[in-house]
């Protein structure tokens, strides 16, 4: 059982407990005096909590869905859980059916598919394949710390490079620009868009919000380096959240602007499953003046509760609120003309890759 006493916050993490989730049932437990219920406890002191990289052999790669308010089908993750330890990732709550915590072991015990290339060629050959741009960092990000050793986001891009197949990339990690030389390829014959995810420009906020993410300093630059290899790049001012980060919206707009950045969007906080009670201990441990408010908001937005998983309205909100946000989004784009579409990415330039040693031609 949780505690309702406000945890303090640990540094270099995100959320400030490893709250056990209720779905499953089989994290349920008491401590009993066993050395586990210490989770570390050494002498006194709590040990450094360390990232663990678990290999992960799925059969296939890509991740298909039908939802009809995000604007692609598919999608690939290299890695379960992510070390940026954003506090409001909605991803979260997939942990808990690996029979682990959604919040500290979310952020330090992953998964990687090294695999995943292998896979992506075996699917992009099967006949009927129809092609559609592949969305990478919709859930996790594929541009997480563990990528400079593991290199495998890097390798489905090469895989996507390659057969000429639309990419979309999502991320808050300057690390994509390692990946620049494949990236400008791809995009002077416009395969690829991406959108590098800003939350605040202040680095105090930053470092409990998502405290292993790079500085957004570095991800603005990253967006002017983009564009200048002629990668058609957009702000992402996502997640805005309530009393904590909406004040900043025409600041980091005017930011992405000046650092190049071609258009704008943004998404309001969601608080699926276990990421609601992990968010209020958040607030409780960094934003005690204000925790009571922002939960008010946030369930004025989802009618009543504190989360909306209805399509549509998830993405929208409820309510004066979100009309206002979207409205401040949109002028501010039209001040800095950031508020044309990207063209469509082309599909007509994919060449399959060859199937148990052949080309595939049918």
């Amino acid at each position: 059982m949780e505690s309702s006493k406000p945890l303090p916050p640990i540094s270099g993490r995100g959320a400030p407990t490893n709250l056990r989730p209720t779905r499953t049932g089989s994290l349920a437990r008491e401590d009993d005096g066993d050395w586990l219920d210490a989770a570390g406890d050494i002498d006194g002191a709590s040990a450094p909590l360390r990232t663990t990289v678990t290999v992960e052999h799925p059969r296939t790669i890509i991740s298909r869905n039908s939802s009809p308010d995000i604007g692609f089908d598919r999608s690939i993750n290299p890695y379960r859980g992510c070390e940026h330890g954003c506090i409001y990732c909605f991803a979260r709550p997939t942990h808990a059916f690996h029979d682990l915590s959604p919040g500290l072991d979310f952020e330090s015990k992953l998964f990687a598919k090294p695999d995943a290339a292998r896979l992506l060629r075996h699917e992009l050959a099967k006949r009927g394949y129809k092609v559609a741009p592949l969305a990478i960092g919709t859930n996790t990000d594929g541009y997480q710390p563990i990528e400079r050793e593991w290199g495998i986001t890097r390798s489905i891009v090469e895989v996507l490079a390659e057969t000429k197949h639309p990419l979309l990339i999502t991320t808050k990690s300057d690390r994509l620009l390692r990946d620049i030389d494949l990236l400008a390829a791809m995009a002077r014959d416009n395969l690829v868009g991406v959108a590098i995810s800003v939350t605040t420009l202040d680095p105090k906020v930053a470092r409990t919000l998502e405290p292993r993410a790079p500085h957004p300093r570095r991800r603005l630059a990253a967006i002017r380096q983009l564009v200048d290899a002629g990668v058609p790049t957009q702000v992402n001012i996502s997640p805005i959240i309530p009393a904590i980060t909406d004040h900043e919206i025409e600041a980091i707009m005017a930011a992405a602007a000046e650092a190049g950045a071609l258009r704008a969007s943004y998404i309001l906080m969601r608080l699926p499953h276990e990421v609601a009670p992990l968010f209020r201990a958040w607030l409780a441990a960094h934003y005690p003046d204000r925790a009571e408010k922002v939960m008010h908001m946030v369930q004025d937005i989802r009618g009543g509760k504190d989360n909306d998983p209805n399509f549509f309205t998830r993405m929208k909100g409820h309510g004066i609120w979100p009309q206002l946000i979207r409205q401040r989004v949109k002028r501010a784009a039209r001040e800095h003309g950031m508020d044309n579409s990207f063209p469509p990415l082309r599909s007509d330039l994919f060449k399959p890759p060859e199937r148990d040693g052949q080309m595939e031609m049918f």
